[in-house]
């Protein structure tokens, strides 16, 4: 279900494998809420799912997310309300997320905090993997709920042009 959905809107999927922390997962949540996007929170979760930690985060708008939880990334994979197409965002890819056409049913996915995607994931797909570039490569990259934005906002950008319905 969608709540609060914008009629015949496309839809947008972020997809956190193994977050850590739940003040991240509580700001990628709001925004999924406020944009009307699907968030699937991909298990083990460093941080157990409660009214404390939602409020902890700010996540009053907890209620109005359409957010799915998955035992595992086969769970999700296998979900009927699982995105079609995955980008995978990581620093080690060298196509940039601004160099991507992004479509309907699209799932922008992000390994964890402390580890960011598995060898295994960055091997399943490695066709689709992208980077949002940074000018200081003395440091590794931005924070999870910063770059979540970031993909989340680009992709929207193209796929519901003009002004907010």
């Amino acid at each position: 279900m969608r709540p609060h959905v914008i009629q015949n809107a496309p839809v947008l999927h972020l997809v956190l494998l193994a977050p850590q922390i739940p003040q991240n997962t509580g700001n990628i949540g709001r925004m999924c809420a406020l944009t009307c996007s699907r968030l699937h929170l991909i298990h083990p979760l460093g941080f157990v799912i409660n009214d404390r930690n939602l409020r902890r985060a700010g996540m009053d708008y907890w209620k109005a997310l359409d957010v799915h939880e998955h035992a595992d990334w086969a769970g999700f994979r296998a979900s009927p309300l699982a995105p079609r197409r995955l980008w995978l965002f990581t620093t080690k890819a060298e196509q940039s997320f601004w160099d991507v056409r992004y479509a309907d049913n699209d799932g922008l996915v992000f390994g964890n905090e402390g580890e960011g995607a598995p060898t295994w994931l960055h091997d399943e797909l490695a066709a689709t993997r992208v980077t949002i570039p940074h000018a200081n490569p003395g440091l590794r990259s931005l924070n999870l709920s910063t770059a979540a934005g970031i993909a989340c906002y680009e992709a929207l950008r193209q796929l519901r042009p003009g002004p907010p319905v």
